[in-house]
């Protein structure tokens, strides 16, 4: 192991029940006197929305409000958020939502000043230094789900429509300036969206955990979020209005996305070629990987797990652990493959070109290969 890394950590969070009515406070420690609000289509005329905006429109700071955002939204969202943005003189974003909203809306704020197009911006190397860092808009990003953690990261995941393809576009100014998680606004999420996101942040946390490279702060962080998941997921899926186990879940989830710069694997390597050809949900997507990828990794990762598994409230160390994730899976109602998730005719081939070119990829204890892939692809399929 090289003991080397580069780490970051969140931004200003304001953490408890009741704090969207913050929102105007933090739009201003933001500089934001005129912003637009992105959300997902299935978001846009629900309560939760309609009162945000309603507290933006008392503050004076309009009521703005951009919402053609897809599941897995794709450059074709960004262009029209862009279109909306600058039509309608806003100079800051509120990212709000599920993984989806807020990965758009950063991506609203990080292209409305850029020139290049967005794939120039891809996660590889030091493309981020292309983009004119000043020209990035200041973005106050509000969860609705406890998941994806996107409202502490530094990247957005964005579909290309024409290849396919997830493409993960990243730069240092695309972290929020502040984040709202306010556990009372997830209080409506569906129960099949309860599991699927909390999964995800579970599906973090195990990766992180896994990951071989050096950082020990993510490493800590992961197993506390794993357990935080495994206490209160099941609370928060049978009794939705439980705030408590709803505010862990979002604790949760921020861990997760903090915790990752460790590294993701072969569960969201898979997942992400799945998302982008079959427009799956991400966070279930991943849960149905997990036990195949547990089982490839195990003979790096056997013992690590054998260290925390009794402090997860799990006995039998590492197969034990592999056990709970199919129990855990099962009680959340999530399907044992992805034919049942409503994968139909995959083009394996596409699958595993899409899978071996994902940055999870280096994150992954057993290394990947075209030939390691198609078998993990014939186990979850």
């Amino acid at each position: 192991m090289s003991l080397t890394g580069n780490w970051s950590y969140p931004t200003p969070i304001k953490f408890g029940a009741g704090r969207i009515k913050e929102l105007p406070e933090a739009c201003a420690a933001a500089g934001i006197s005129k912003p637009l609000l992105v959300t997902d289509k299935g978001l846009a005329n629900l309560p939760v929305t309609t009162a945000t905006l309603d507290i933006l429109e008392a503050a004076g700071l309009g009521r703005g409000l951009f919402a053609d955002v897809d599941p897995n939204p794709n450059e074709k969202n960004l262009d029209a958020g862009v279109a909306a943005y600058k039509a309608g003189g806003h100079d800051g974003v509120i990212a709000f939502g599920g993984g989806s909203g807020l990965d758009l809306g950063k991506m609203v704020a990080f292209m409305a000043g850029q020139t290049r197009p967005v794939w120039d911006f891809e996660d590889i190397g030091d493309w981020w230094t292309r983009a004119d860092a000043d020209a990035i808009a200041p973005i106050v990003a509000v969860p609705t789900t406890a998941g994806t953690g996107s409202e502490v990261g530094r990247a957005s995941v964005i579909s290309n429509s024409e290849t396919e393809e997830k493409k993960i576009i990243f730069h240092p100014k695309v972290l929020p300036s502040v984040v709202i998680c306010d556990p009372e606004l997830t209080v409506g999420m569906p129960a099949f969206i309860t599991a699927g996101t909390g999964l995800d942040a579970f599906a973090h946390c195990v990766e992180a955990f896994s990951s071989p490279h050096y950082h020990p702060m993510s490493q800590g962080i992961a197993v506390e979020g794993m357990r935080l998941v495994i206490e209160n997921l099941p609370i928060a899926y049978a009794e939705p209005g439980n705030l408590e186990a709803r505010a862990h879940m979002m604790s949760a989830a921020m861990m997760g996305a903090t915790a990752f710069q460790k590294g993701l694997g072969a569960i969201h390597a898979l997942s992400h070629p799945i998302g982008a050809m079959h427009h799956t949900h991400h966070g279930t997507t991943n849960a149905v990987c997990m036990p195949a990828v547990l089982q490839l990794n195990a003979p790096l990762i056997r013992d690590r797990f054998d260290q925390v598994a009794s402090y997860l409230g799990i006995s039998g160390g590492f197969d034990g652990f592999c056990a709970f994730v199919e129990e855990f899976n099962a009680s959340l109602g999530v399907p044992k493959s992805l034919t049942e998730l409503g994968v139909k005719d995959p083009d394996i081939d596409r699958l595993v070109a899409g899978a071996i070119k994902d940055p999870s990829c280096g994150g992954n204890p057993v290394e990947l290969t075209d030939e390691n892939l198609r078998a993990l692809f014939a186990q979850v399929l």
